[in-house]
């Protein structure tokens, strides 16, 4: 059992004595002490049922419900009214706010149980599962990361990925998981993308994998893409970790190779979705500050996801300078081998900007396009052993 229920409830002993019960019956638990801290919490978490006091301050039961019912977010999750207020014009009132169901306290645990599972298996029928068929297998994910902005992750990203589909001749997605920071979009043609918000905005009911496959944007490369939105108020849906665990889910069923432009920084979000990446390859410049700031993002990630050989350094390069480390003052501040050396091309990426396409497809010939096809070649020998 991995359904997720929030107890929201001012009274400590409730909480508590409902949480371990619950616990014990293997559900997971989350607890809020007021409305504000449940609306946070009902958000970051995405519940399968929300357990809600009436007689709260600052904002009582039946606010909160109505809140809950007019977030996209929390629109058609199950709510259980859960309290001491038992005149039927109470009860009238909970079900008008939005309410699923309303019990009364005192009651028994076992009675208490019994709604929770009655409202959890009405709910579920109208759910996609995540569950993976017999014989399916996820694809090869790989996620891009920077310890700061402006380092290039992008550009990585998408020709990476290009790189992967001409040396598989399959299907590869890229995906800037970047609400309201997005810039992929109107490099590639699209202007203005609005995917990715539309889908982090709706019903995790309605995120099939065929309604994501079907909003996926089609390059002329062939290349398949998710652009992050340029609408910096979409910067909201950073703070929906639960409902983007689940676009990727849907995204790595739907293509062999995955790349994913996770951004700069360990966000909340990125921390949610490191568990989905079979390799994390984070960017490096050869400046002695910047590869201070590399080393401690890949400690960091080592600490979260518990297996360096999953991490490697890629040194990026952006402009040409006279005094960049060479690769032995590299290996010693960062204490690894990076993977590749990107060595700058401004001309190159300024042209295929203008073209609305990737670096490799502008000039297959050039030294960016070998360097990126030796990263696709690691990639998939390192698959080999990721796929054992």
């Amino acid at each position: 059992m991995d359904e997720k229920i929030l107890i929201i409830d001012d009274d400590v002993d409730t909480l508590k004595f409902v949480g371990m019960m619950l616990q014990k019956q293997g559900y997971k638990i989350f607890a809020a002490a007021n409305g504000k801290q449940g609306l946070s919490q009902a958000e970051a978490e995405d519940p399968d049922l929300i357990l809600l006091d009436v007689m709260m301050p600052e904002m009582d039961g039946y606010e909160l419900a109505r809140r809950l019912r007019a977030n996209t977010l929390t629109a058609d999750t199950p709510i259980l009214m859960f309290t001491a207020k038992t005149q039927l014009d109470d009860k009238v009132a909970g079900f008008e706010a939005g309410a699923n169901d309303y019990l009364t306290k005192p009651t028994h645990p076992t009675e208490l149980s019994a709604h929770i599972k009655a409202l959890l298996a009405r709910s579920s029928k109208g759910k996609v599962s995540s569950t993976t068929l017999a014989g399916e297998k996820p694809s090869m994910t790989i996620g891009v990361i920077a310890p700061r902005g402006g380092q290039g992750v992008t550009t990585v990203t998408v020709n990476l990925g290009e790189a992967l589909r001409i040396a598989t001749k399959g299907d590869v997605i890229v995906a800037e998981l970047r609400p309201g920071m997005g810039t992929l979009g109107p490099e590639m043609g699209e202007a203005n993308p609005t995917v990715l918000t539309e889908l982090l905005s709706a019903n995790l009911s309605d995120l099939t994998r065929q309604k994501v496959h079907e909003r996926l944007y089609t390059h002329k490369t062939g290349l398949r893409m998710l652009f992050g939105s340029v609408q910096a108020k979409d910067g909201l849906l950073m703070n929906t970790p639960a409902r983007m665990e689940a676009l990727v889910n849907r995204l790595s069923y739907l293509a062999p190779y995955l790349v994913l432009d996770l951004g700069a920084g360990l966000t909340p979000l990125t921390q949610k979705l490191l568990p989905a990446c079979n390799i994390l390859l984070v960017l490096v410049e050869p400046v002695e500050n910047s590869v201070g700031h590399s080393r401690t993002l890949i400690s960091d990630l080592v600490d979260l996801k518990g297996n360096r050989q999953m991490i490697h350094a890629i040194v990026v390069n952006r402009i040409r300078s006279d005094t960049p480390l060479n690769m032995t003052q590299m290996e010693e501040l960062l204490g690894q081998t990076p993977l590749i050396v990107i060595t700058p091309a401004p001309e190159l990426l300024y042209t295929a900007s203008r073209m609305k396409t990737t670096a490799i497809h502008t000039r297959p010939d050039s030294l960016t396009a070998s360097q990126f096809t030796k990263l696709a070649a690691a990639m998939l020998d390192f698959e080999k052993h990721w796929g054992k």
